[in-house]
């Protein structure tokens, strides 16, 4: 992990925390933290800075400064058809590192409805995936998260609230109109299943104001689609 991610109860004291659990022993096993050495910390929510090691034993404490903003979030809403159990972690840690600022998952056709039952798609999980995006790109504020089950009233009710004010994109392999590149404001992203939604779906978006836009004739990765959709339109 690039930054430790601090959260208020580890605080023993103004400005003192004291690790434990998963980050306890990637401080101990991966930074190999001795007393006297930094590391690079933030409070979950809030502030980053740095913490000096004061003890290693029986717990690792440190002393803290927190003085420096997270980095700005992308002007992007990412809304993704849930993807495959193995694959969901990937993509929920990717998006939030590359900065994503908020995340809605829906239903679709092509998704298989034992997916919805995923022991992945518990709070604990969901939460601990986009710690990890924080961890890795050095950010502390956790994009919000929420989950569609039905689709037909996440487009009719939802998406027209969610999309205004943005440009609207829905990614779609069978569009004819190509993605636009560094849009200059904020987007609403809409990416299907692995080979799209099916034409009563992208009928369903549309008509709820979305645009459709390929990116070329190659069928991606679910967290491929994300990190290139990203890349061309920040």
């Amino acid at each position: 992990m690039n930054l430790i991610l601090l959260l208020e109860e580890d605080f023993t004291g103004p400005g003192r925390v004291r690790l434990t659990g998963r980050r306890l022993r990637h401080v101990l096993e991966v930074h190999r933290a001795s007393v006297g050495g930094e590391l690079t910390v933030g409070l979950l929510g809030g502030e980053m800075g740095r913490g000096r090691v004061t003890a290693v034993e029986p717990d690792l404490c440190m002393d803290v400064e927190l003085h420096l903003p997270p980095p700005p979030k992308l002007p992007l809403k990412l809304v993704l058809a849930l993807p495959r159990p193995k694959v969901l972690n990937r993509v929920l840690a990717a998006a939030t590192s590359l900065g994503v600022a908020e995340i809605h998952l829906v239903n679709a056709w092509k998704v298989e409805k034992s997916y919805w039952g995923s022991p992945r798609l518990s709070e604990d999980n969901l939460l601990l995936q986009r710690v990890l995006g924080l961890e890795q790109a050095r950010d502390t504020v956790l994009p919000p998260l929420v989950l569609h089950r039905l689709l037909r009233p996440f487009a009719e009710n939802v998406l027209p609230g969610l999309i205004e004010g943005t440009l609207p994109i829905l990614a779609h392999p069978g569009a004819d109109e190509p993605c636009p590149r560094t849009p200059t404001g904020p987007v609403t992203l809409v990416i299907g299943p692995e080979g799209g939604f099916i034409p009563a779906e992208v009928e369903l978006f549309v008509r709820g104001g979305c645009r459709a836009f390929t990116l070329g004739e190659r069928i991606l990765r679910v967290e491929t689609a994300v990190a290139a959709l990203a890349g061309r339109l920040f």
